[in-house]
């Protein structure tokens, strides 16, 4: 089977072979066990650094796309070139293949979207990694692409591999979901204390959209309210120094830490003693750190987007925050003075997250192939 991902995701070539963004080198590992032959049609170029894995099968066919930028004049007359000539490599590798699959949202995911519809005959996936909240706010693009993968008219032949269960969906639209374990990794989690000096996490990237100052501002409320907690900080980006600077304005050296990225057994070991994770982002698809904390018992905080509180049982399995701050810390201070529920909350959500394995996952991607 010639199968094709199209995706604006960069693939890297490098001393170790071809690389990618890592998660998303996980899952596509998964993916191309099932394919006889792998054509990659993305960009080969960043213009930042981020975290690269190389992916199993180096037998990849690599189709280079532009790197489309929007952000400058020269980036957006740069697309008069562009976009044509991505059109007509999208096309002819459709030609080609037995399987379409797209990687959704994206600017070349959104050229792919459009030409598939050409191809009604051809079988086809689609993973749509952002949120799908019919009700949420999104760029025009991200709509766009949702719409006519949901169109049953003009999209044929497709699964769109969704995250959570949504109201008023077509059939090509198939509820999902994303694993970072496989049940061999599961251990007994450690039952916590949280009469004890509460730890909190916080993993991901230091981005305005992610919120993690907001998250330096709870802890930092919490603990003048006189609760007894630290904070450790998992990933770097362009807030960074924001943060930085709030700890020394504040003086919070001894309860908050800022430890940069760190690698996948370094963050496990944290989701397997920390008592809760902080992720109060704008918005969200799979968020794969909560459902790792939940594996491991370390109970999410996070809001009410995309998929977030059906993950979280609405409050059963977690705590869903409002956005207001002074909000969020009284929240905060109702639950952990109530241990008994919050330890009923860690158990549930260790027993729904450990559903969802890799090897549920892998065994659900063969059935798709």
């Amino acid at each position: 089977m010639r199968f094709l991902v199209i995706t604006s995701a960069p693939t890297l070539k490098t001393e170790n072979g071809y690389e990618a963004y890592g998660p998303y080198v996980y899952e596509m590992d998964i993916w191309f066990k099932y394919a006889k032959e792998i054509t990659i049609l993305c960009p080969t170029s960043y213009p930042t650094d981020f975290f690269i894995k190389p992916f199993e099968n180096q037998s990849i066919n690599i189709i280079k796309a532009p790197y489309l930028e929007t952000k400058t004049i020269t980036g957006v007359l740069s697309l008069i070139w562009k976009i044509p000539f991505i059109l007509f490599i999208i096309t002819r590798e459709m030609i080609r293949a037995d399987h379409i699959h797209l990687r959704c949202p994206g600017n070349i995911s959104l050229l792919g979207a459009v030409i598939q519809v050409f191809f009604p005959k051809k079988k086809k996936t689609a993973k749509y990694a952002g949120n799908w909240d019919p009700k949420s706010k999104q760029p025009l693009s991200y709509r766009f692409q949702k719409w006519i993968l949901s169109n049953t008219i003009l999209t044929k032949k497709i699964k769109v591999l969704v995250y959570g269960e949504w109201p008023g969906q077509t059939k090509n639209i198939l509820p999902f979901f994303t694993a970072s374990y496989w049940k061999s990794e599961m251990e007994e989690v450690i039952q916590r204390e949280y009469d004890k000096k509460l730890i909190f996490l916080f993993i991901g990237t230091l981005s305005k959209g992610k919120r993690p100052l907001l998250t330096l501002q709870i802890i930092h409320e919490l603990l003048k309210r006189g609760i007894n907690c630290k904070l450790d900080v998992y990933g770097d980006g362009e807030q960074k120094e924001i943060l930085i600077d709030f700890i020394k304005k504040n003086n919070l050296h001894t309860a908050i830490e800022l430890h940069g990225n760190k690698n996948k057994e370094v963050v496990k070991a944290q989701l397997q003693k920390a008592h809760f994770l902080i992720l109060p982002s704008v918005s969200e698809g799979w968020p794969k750190v909560i459902a790792e904390a939940m594996f491991w018992g370390c109970m999410p905080i996070s809001n009410s987007v995309s998929c977030i509180p059906w993950m979280l049982g609405e409050d059963e399995r977690g705590v869903l925050i409002p956005s207001d701050l002074d909000e969020i810390v009284n929240t905060l201070i109702s639950e952990v003075n109530d241990t008994t529920r919050l330890q009923n909350k860690s158990n549930a959500a260790v027993k729904w997250s450990r559903k969802y394995t890799l090897d549920l996952f892998e065994n659900k991607i063969k059935q798709i192939m």
